[in-house]
């Protein structure tokens, strides 16, 4: 099977869309440890990026990627356009990261 493409954009150059087969999600809920929470809070206070939070984001992100990438293949995309992540917090040290688009068939221009 061909790798799946997943774009922002709502076409896909030098492919033409042909067929619409609806919007597809992927979700992961993150949580961080009280170890991160310190070293970030540190970080805050000193200045600097939290390697820690940017790892636990990277890895909801792929995670999402993934459900998504099953659930567009399931229905036989080869592509998701219009993609696009949201990030939420639902409760303290939770967060949730979700990526929506629609998932196509396309043929080569």
């Amino acid at each position: 099977m061909a790798e799946l493409i997943i774009t922002t954009t709502d076409s896909l150059e030098g492919h033409s869309v042909t067929e619409y087969l609806g919007v597809v999600s992927g979700e992961a809920v993150i949580g961080a440890n009280v170890v991160s929470d310190i070293a970030a809070g540190i970080r805050d206070v000193v200045g600097g990026r939290s390697g820690s939070y940017e790892k636990k984001i990277e890895t909801g992100r792929r995670e999402a990627i993934n459900d998504l990438e099953a659930e567009a293949a399931d229905l036989g995309a080869d592509a998701v356009i219009g993609a696009s992540f949201d990030y939420e917090e639902m409760a303290e040290g939770m967060l949730w990261v979700n990526l929506s688009g629609t998932a196509v068939k396309t043929r080569s221009e």
